[in-house]
């Protein structure tokens, strides 16, 4: 049985203080966990924060960027070996924000994919359409697709290791959310072309989260559905409370 992992992507959110008592807050409910693997990702310049206030407890760390090399000059970038540096378990890859506003392709996500596999590191690499793209009846084309790409010479090891997340673009900080079946559509999808690239037995233990406006009050319906492990969650992570009923509804 797969472990559900609960993630939360602080984006660029908090402050040095605000961080940490967010992040001691969540420690602070860990009694709450049950099996499920929780991770929270706050901003590069609060890892050291946050990471002190998790410490001695079950939550991860995690990042919400790196770059593929690892070291060189190559200004304002941070390393795998940084983040392991801070503590970090995870990393999020490939997350739409960073594909819309940044400019990064597969080929840029896979690099970095590759690049923390060499580490310790955990990589939570996200796919997700468009509004336009679902309408146009394009999502199932543009998941694998944005699967295959960044998931691009993974040997069957390397991807034991990788937690995917589908995050469909037009339901991320904008209150929409995915139905149970839509979602868990797309999840049996993404476990199937898994199944396809690789063998029934990578289908069955590579994680593969939900993520889009996720809040206390859905999670429970969507982390029900038998091909969605877990979530990353967005604004929901920003409150301790709310993130902890999410955990919760994962138990």
């Amino acid at each position: 049985m797969r472990t559900p992992l609960i993630a939360g992507n602080w984006k660029m959110n908090t402050d040095g203080k605000s961080a940490a008592a967010l992040a001691k807050a969540v420690a602070a409910g860990a009694a709450r966990f049950g099996r499920a693997e929780v991770a929270v990702c706050p901003p590069f310049v609060y890892l050291p924060e946050v990471g002190a206030a998790l410490a001695g407890s079950p939550v991860g760390l995690g990042a919400q960027n790196m770059y593929h090399e690892p070291s060189g000059a190559f200004t304002g970038e941070v390393s795998a070996a940084m983040l392991l540096d801070a503590g970090c378990r995870y990393v999020i890859l490939g997350h739409s924000e960073r594909r819309q506003f940044f400019g990064e392709s597969d080929a840029v996500v896979n690099r970095k994919v590759l690049a923390a596999l060499k580490t310790p590191l955990t990589p939570i690499v996200c796919v997700g359409e468009l509004l336009a793209q679902r309408e146009a009846g394009q999502t199932s084309d543009v998941v694998r697709s944005q699967l295959a790409g960044s998931l691009a010479g993974l040997s069957e090891e390397q991807i034991r290791r990788v937690v995917v997340a589908y995050e469909p673009v037009w339901a991320i900080g904008t209150g929409k959310v995915a139905t149970v079946d839509e979602a868990e559509a797309v999840h049996l999808d993404l476990r199937k072309t898994l199944e396809s690239r690789y063998n029934a037995g990578v289908a069955a233990v590579v994680r593969i989260l939900y993520g889009g406006s996720v809040k206390a009050d859905n999670a429970s319906q969507l982390l029900s559905a038998p091909n969605i492990d877990g979530a990353l969650v967005g604004g929901a992570s920003l409150k301790a409370e709310d993130f902890l009923s999410i955990v919760d509804a994962a138990r």
